[in-house]
């Protein structure tokens, strides 16, 4: 396959600094390091199977027995972009993951489908791209979602409007964008005009890692194209009906870009759901936080309380009635995530007493 080869690639690794290792991640890493174990970097995870980064080489591992069972859940285990702790490899040549290093940055969400389950898209990340596609696919409200969640990451947003030869009032796109997401830095490019990328050369330092995020259809596979410099993710066209795209990138990968910076490139996603981002919802919306801190009642929900200085703006139209709105969506679908999750950790609960319970009884000694 193209992919792995190109993964492969990078296995000719001359330091830890290359992959961003750096004096901090050293005194994290120093606990493990007296255990004898060697620190490296997931470039790959596939069905439990990780390909990692050491300053001896590339080696495959999976998660030792130990760390399988203490983990609460997927996003305990090693992902792409994570610095782990492993036990070098054996005679047989295998490598065990014994635990992961604390993450500076987590991009997570709630993964599609019922379960109320976490999900680490890519971690340790310094800078997020989040590209969008100026072409019918174009979704403000839908961008706003994006940089909810890379607020609460830890990393730094920067909105990538790719396509920007498909109109000619991108700049004007790129003005509403910055204005629904203040203090995030709005850059429109065009995979089809390489002098356009220039703008991004300030995030693609060496040892920075950058996260790639988008729908399907919006170029992530043809701007890290450009940027490797070599076609190594296939690239799909977007259907004439409704400019979207079919999956191309079907996993999470980490590439070294000739510039020495790191990228992760990750699936198109059809569906984002937020997780855990009140911190990101309130950075998102400043405008609207600072507004809240004038309501008459500390818990207004902005709805019907009297006194509400954001119902009060979005009526005088200085605050705009599709930001409230945005904004009480948002919200609401983060209250509703936390009921499910509190629902979810007492009926774990239930489960585990009744279980011991159980156990307890079978066990009873009879007198």
């Amino acid at each position: 396959m193209r992919i792995a080869a190109a993964a492969i690639s990078l296995a000719a690794v001359p330091s830890l600094t290359t992959l961003g290792w750096d004096e901090d991640w050293a005194e994290a890493f120093a606990p493990f390091a007296k255990e004898g174990l060697v620190p490296g970097r997931v470039i790959r995870e596939h069905r439990g199977r990780y390909r990692v980064l050491t300053e001896g080489g590339e080696v495959v591992g999976t998660a030792s027995g130990r760390m399988r069972l203490d983990a609460l859940g997927k996003s305990d285990l090693p992902g792409v972009g994570d610095w782990v702790a492993l036990r070098p490899p054996s005679a047989d040549g295998r490598a065990y993951v014994q635990a992961v290093v604390p993450r500076r940055s987590s991009f997570k969400r709630r993964a599609a489908g019922d379960e109320n389950v976490e999900q680490v898209l890519a971690s340790n990340v310094d800078t997020v791209f989040l590209v969008s596609g100026l072409d019918h696919d174009f979704n403000p409200r839908r961008i706003e979602r994006y940089v909810v969640l890379a607020w609460e990451s830890g990393a730094r947003p920067v909105v990538v409007l790719n396509k920007s030869d498909l109109r000619a009032d991108f700049d004007d796109c790129r003005r509403e964008i910055e204005a629904l997401a203040p203090g995030v830095t709005v850059l429109a490019i065009s995979t089809r005009e390489p002098e356009s990328l220039a703008v991004l050369d300030p995030y693609l330092r060496p040892g920075r890692t950058v996260g790639l995020l988008g729908s399907s259809g919006v170029g992530k596979s043809t701007l890290l194209n450009r940027l490797l410099g070599e076609d190594v993710q296939t690239t799909r066209a977007v259907r004439e009906t409704d400019q979207r795209g079919r999956h191309t990138t079907t996993s999470r990968h980490l590439f070294i870009l000739p510039s020495g910076a790191l990228v992760i490139d990750t699936p198109g996603m059809r569906e984002l759901q937020l997780w855990e981002s009140d911190d990101g919802l309130a950075a998102t919306f400043d405008d609207v936080e600072s507004l809240a801190a004038r309501c008459r009642f500390r818990d207004c929900t902005h709805e019907a309380e009297p006194g509400c200085a954001v119902r009060e703006a979005a009526e005088a139209g200085t605050l705009p009635t599709e930001r409230l709105d945005s904004f009480r969506k948002l919200k609401g679908e983060l209250r509703h995530l936390a009921v499910k999750t509190d629902q979810g950790a007492a009926s774990d609960q239930r489960r585990r007493w009744r279980t011991i319970h159980k156990a307890a009884k079978k066990h009873k000694p009879r007198g």
